[in-house]
């Protein structure tokens, strides 16, 4: 079973609190809101846990992670119900979501063999010395929103597959969607308290999340969400000396140099800024093109755009659905509008109806407008014209994030060239900034956060790396 801290569970809450339906303003979703108390009692529970899931032997663990991944799979329709509702979330967005989360449960649960040592030569005489890696104990997972699927379980998988057990801090944006994804992991015949969710009320997310931070019990946290909110939970945790894995916020440069293909650029940078309202950590939010080729591109590019429309999500017929609430709406019209005041151009773009808000596509934008700077994480993308590729690299670097990139050359080693020049975690040539695939090291550098998520990679995020001796002859001291 899987503890929930929500009404009618175990370590639930009395309390509720309701999440809106961004589209129509109708409750989606009432959720526990959880007490400091009811924090405590997950995570009590995830320790409770963690002496009979960590003594599984890998085979068994890998039997349950399957079935668990089954399980999300067989939800199909309440996680289309629970998106769309909480999140304003297209039907494909919904869909792509488990598709991925579906494959990390399951490479997840190929890792569970994969958690290997070594034996290391030492200079002692009948010493063998060995380096193991073995579980930490529980971890504190805390997923944002708007992947939330794929988030949430990439909080979970590879951590229960090292022998951990996990504490899931749901977003108060998507509380039914979160809870989905642990009845999943509850099918998948894991102990009781494996998997402990905690659902709160937005005004206590601060207190709650603390109280998490310093249980004496959490020895981990994974936070995936803004950069403000990622120092805090850094600073928090620092104090008692616990590792974090963030993976924050991001600007992604896609760079178009003089000799790419431009079809194939327009078509990455249209999905990489616009899939899901561009509201992924990944999205392509500046356009970097060198100057020769910059009017063709931008030809293509606003054609491209104006093909895709924004609609009601639950109808289905468009591509962009609603963005996460009017907050967003508020955001990016700011940037657009202080864009357009310093000389930058409208592509394509309009007026917003609700949280319905068309692709937006801002020419000649400059490193001084805040468009080029601040994150978005919205349905707009700048175009920043380079005189040359030395100048597209300095503008692509020109940036407090580091998360994911782009190149675009029909010159494969200068692609390279390029890209190893870019200061970000992840970059793909040819390939759109939106990337993501169970068994890659994903994470960023700089303001987008530190380790990694992902393969194996992510086991060594959450295993600790011990130096484990035995003695086979007598031995000789000095004293």
């Amino acid at each position: 079973m899987v503890a929930l801290a929500e009404p009618c569970s175990n370590v639930g809450s009395s309390t509720t609190f309701d999440r809106l339906n961004p589209v129509t303003g109708l409750v989606a979703t009432t959720a526990g809101a959880a007490t400091v108390a009811d924090a405590n009692a997950a995570v009590d529970a995830a320790a409770a846990a963690f002496p009979i899931w960590s003594a599984l032997g890998p085979n068994a663990r890998r039997a349950v992670l399957n079935k668990a991944a089954d399980a999300l799979a067989a939800k199909a329709d309440q996680f289309v119900d629970a998106m769309m509702g909480e999140i304003g979330a297209t039907e494909g967005w919904v869909r792509f979501n488990l598709m991925l989360a579906v494959g990390m449960v399951r490479e997840a649960a190929s890792l569970t063999t994969q958690i290997a040592g070594e034996v290391i030569p030492s200079d002692k005489p009948g010493c063998i010395a060995m380096a193991l890696r073995e579980p930490v104990g529980v971890l504190l997972g805390i997923a944002p929103w708007n992947a939330p699927i794929i988030l949430g379980v990439r909080a979970i998988a590879v951590p229960l597959a090292c022998g951990n057990t996990v504490v899931l801090k749901a977003s108060e944006q998507c509380p039914r969607t979160h809870s989905l994804i642990a009845e999943a992991f509850a099918e998948g015949g894991l102990p009781e308290g494996a998997v402990s969710i905690v659902t709160n009320a937005p005004a206590d997310a601060g207190e709650i999340v603390g109280a998490l931070i310093d249980h004496p019990e959490i020895k981990r946290i994974n936070f995936t969400g803004s950069t403000h909110v990622g120092r805090i939970i850094a600073q928090r945790a620092a104090g008692h000396l616990k590792p974090v894995l963030l993976e924050l916020g991001g600007k992604a440069p896609l760079i178009v140099l003089d000799d790419a293909d431009l079809d194939e650029a327009v078509k990455a940078a249209a999905f990489g800024a616009f899939m899901n309202s561009g509201q992924i950590c990944m999205s392509t939010e500046r356009i970097i093109v060198v100057d020769s080729i910059a009017d063709a591109f931008v030809e293509k590019f606003a054609a491209k755009v104006g093909t895709m429309p924004v609609g009601d999500p639950r109808q289905g017929s468009t591509p962009l659905g609603a963005v996460v609430d009017q907050k967003t709406v508020d955001h990016v019209s700011s940037l657009v509008a202080d864009a357009l005041s310093s000389g930058a151009v409208l592509i394509n773009g309009g007026e917003s109806d609700g949280v319905l808000m068309p692709a937006h596509v801002i020419d000649k934008v400059m490193p001084e407008m805040k468009l080029f700077r601040d994150e978005s994480f919205g349905p707009v993308v700048g175009i920043i014209r380079a005189r040359d590729e030395t100048h597209a690299i300095e503008l692509a670097n020109d940036t407090e994030y580091g998360l994911s990139a782009a190149v675009f050359t029909r010159d494969t080693a200068r692609g390279l060239r390029v890209a190893r020049q870019i200061k970000s975690g992840i970059c793909h040539i040819n390939g759109p900034t939106v990337h993501d695939e169970a068994q890659m090291p994903f994470g960023g550098v700089k303001s987008s956060g530190y380790g990694r998520f992902g393969g194996k990679a992510g086991i060594e995020s959450f295993t600790e790396l011990r130096w484990i001796t035995i003695e086979t002859q007598p031995g000789h001291y000095p004293i």
